[in-house]
């Protein structure tokens, strides 16, 4: 009986280290419950301090800015407008670019066949007669219209040449067209334009000053109110 007392203390006094702790298995039968109706079990967890958290872009309320529109169409012809989000301008500035380059390289071309045709006669050798690939079929150069036929080289060589430093212009000018819309695009896109516009007419009260009397003095007029 005295063995069997001891015994039943003992047992009381040992402490249950197999059994899990209370929140641990408040934990586990709620994650059981969650696989059986089938959603997912979200553990909150701390957010680290020193993690930086990139905001995304609301670009519904975006606006570019003017001077960053400006250095991205000074380096690459279309970048602002790129930055603008007016990707509709591209075909007219790259188009614009292309047949500018297109009539300055052709431009070219004929200045220099023309001018080689003006220096083949204007010397005394008849191996050099590039001229001809310019004549019409059955026509010849001899001393009778040989004169005619210097003035006509002359004039289309100095037309060529004009019209090919005209076409290096005109990229030049459609190269500053693109890097002036990105800047003016961007800064009128921050400009506050008002929907209220109205146009009031009204009677009112011109004053003259050269008038004698107080009935000359003034008058009765019409003013206009623009108001936006």
């Amino acid at each position: 009986m005295l063995t069997a007392g001891c015994l039943r203390m003992s047992a009381q006094a040992a402490p249950l280290t197999d059994q899990p702790p209370a929140d641990s298995l408040t934990l586990a039968l709620a994650k059981a419950d969650s696989l059986m109706k089938g959603d997912t079990l979200q553990l909150a967890t701390t957010d680290n301090p020193g993690r930086k958290t990139k905001k995304k872009t609301d670009w519904t309320t975006w606006q570019p800015n003017p001077q960053r529109a400006m250095w991205l169409a000074i380096v690459l012809p279309g970048g602002g407008q790129i930055y603008n989000r007016k990707y509709w301008k591209l075909p007219i500035i790259y188009g614009g670019m292309m047949g500018c380059l297109y009539a300055m390289n052709w431009n070219n071309m004929m200045y220099r066949d023309y001018s080689q045709a003006y220096l083949d006669i204007m010397d005394d050798d008849p191996t050099t007669q590039s001229y001809n690939q310019f004549l019409h079929l059955g026509k010849q150069i001899d001393n009778s219209n040989r004169e005619r036929y210097k003035e006509i080289f002359k004039s289309r060589k100095d037309k060529f040449r004009r019209w090919r430093d005209l076409s290096f212009f005109c990229l030049i000018g459609v190269y500053a067209f693109s890097v002036i819309d990105a800047y003016v695009d961007a800064e009128l896109s921050q400009f506050d334009i008002s929907k209220d516009l109205s146009l009031k007419v009204e009677p009112t009260i011109i004053n003259n000053p050269l008038g004698g009397n107080r009935l000359e003095a003034s008058s009765a007029g019409v003013q206009l109110k623009l108001k936006f």
